[in-house]
């Protein structure tokens, strides 16, 4: 028995009434109107080939109607709409960004973290991660050019949000304690929730998040690391099996869509900070029979020139040759100096990895590294640097931007952290870095 008016309760039956009654006759469903031709229809069904046609087309649309396309492809053409005003605003110059409330870091950003776009903070523990995005936190409440005027939301899968901390900076820094108090940022726009696992975090991402842009008027949200639940639930045994590791990109892929999507969409900043893992391999000096590996006190010299601020690394000429555990450039070794932030410097010989892999890198707009290196006790000239850490020399470097180009070299912009937060060292600072967290 047919099922057509069961599908077609509100259709004017007047036109099709003859058409109706000859399908009921031969059986045809909804099914057989949409997918046969239209010949086989007609033919079966002893009526004309237009009127079938017709027919169809009519029951195609009510479908789509009462599936919702319609209000889907407004949605589509509103999204496209929006799209493209929002490219024209770029080509415009109105280009909205979030400062670091510095000057020369923001250069190397390009002018700092824009909205609609993911980026990720990555480096080692106590790098200086935490401390930037803190003063995201706040910046973001300022107008513009320095920020959106719009609320931050904090999502931590470790430690909760140090208000404590947000609270020294923001009384601190010149520059947020020099403004008036209508025009001071407040704890109170600052929201922080903790994602404790996978499931919960794909819950709040998914339809908690979407909420509270709209009901806070967010413009800047941060995941504080987006690495933390994925290594508690993947870094486990017989994690490493193909399945696993499949299981992790998707999600990692889906993760990635979402927030692009949050980005794009509710035109907000999204900044993640990501751990780094140790980055291991074979000797490069065994596959390089061109690689010059260095002596011990070729080594000890350039560690106790890293560790004077006036001291100038020797010029390319004089470089020896970066070390790789392979001459091949298409391996991945060759080719994650150029994405992850490390190895692409000649004196960098503690290499490490952002976490997640080349999966994750892919969803990114860009990578922001913070470099640590070590500020060793002086000794005797003759036996080198000590081993006694004194402080501590940090960089800010941009791996990789769709906006902004690091002309600052391999080295990025030297920064410390200290009670305002973070601020670049200027070049005839010889102080010491603070070891402030």
């Amino acid at each position: 028995m047919s099922d057509i008016l069961q599908l077609l309760p509100n259709i004017d039956t007047e036109p099709f009434e003859k058409v109706l009654e000859r399908l009921e006759k031969a059986n045809i469903s909804s099914n057989d109107l949409m997918t046969l031709g239209p010949i086989d229809v007609a033919r079966r069904a002893d009526v004309s080939i237009d009127q079938v046609r017709e027919l169809t087309a009519t029951l195609i649309t009510q479908l789509h109607a009462q599936l919702g396309f319609d209000a889907l492809e407004n949605a589509h053409e509103k999204e496209k709409e929006k799209d493209d005003s929002a490219n024209s605003a770029k080509k415009d110059g109105a280009w909205s960004q979030i400062s670091t409330l510095d000057d020369e870091l923001d250069a190397a950003l390009g002018g700092g973290f824009p909205a609609g776009q993911v980026c990720e903070v990555t480096g080692e523990s106590a790098a200086g991660k935490t401390q930037l995005l803190l003063t995201l936190l706040l910046a973001v409440q300022l107008a513009p050019p320095h920020g959106l005027g719009k609320s931050a939301l904090y999502l931590s899968t470790e430690a909760a949000l140090s208000t404590t901390r947000l609270n020294q900076i923001l009384t601190r820094h010149p520059y947020l304690s020099s403004l008036p108090d209508s025009e001071k940022p407040s704890l109170s726009r600052v929201q922080s929730t903790q994602l404790r696992d996978l499931e919960s975090q794909d819950h709040v991402l998914r339809y908690q998040v979407p909420v509270q842009i709209a009901r806070a008027n967010v413009g800047l949200i941060i995941v504080d690391s987006v690495a933390a639940n994925f290594r508690a639930e993947f870094d486990r045994v017989g994690a490493n099996s193909s399945d696993a590791l499949a299981r992790r990109s998707l999600q990692l892929t889906q993760l990635g869509a979402h927030l692009r999507d949050l980005a794009r969409s509710h035109n907000v900043a999204i900044v993640v900070a990501n751990q780094v893992l140790d980055r291991f391999g074979p000797v490069a000096s065994l596959f390089d029979a061109t690689a010059t590996p260095l002596s011990q006190n070729s080594v000890a010299t350039q560690v106790s020139s890293a560790n004077n601020n006036t001291a100038a690394l020797p010029p390319p000429s004089q470089q020896p040759p970066l070390l790789l555990s392979t001459n091949d450039p298409l391996s991945l070794d060759h080719q994650q100096r150029f994405f992850t932030g490390w190895g692409d410097h000649r004196f960098m010989r503690d290499l490490k990895t952002p976490s997640l892999g080349l999966t994750w890198t892919n969803q990114l707009s860009a990578r922001v590294v913070l470099l640590k290196q070590p500020i060793l006790k002086p000794q005797d000239y003759l036996l080198g640097p000590g081993m006694d850490i004194v402080g501590w020399r940090r960089h800010l470097k941009v791996a990789f931007s769709a906006w902004s180009r690091d002309d600052n070299g391999t080295d990025g912009v030297e920064f410390e952290v200290c009670e305002e937060g973070i601020r670049s060292k200027k070049q005839d600072d010889n102080t010491g870095t603070s070891d402030e967290a």
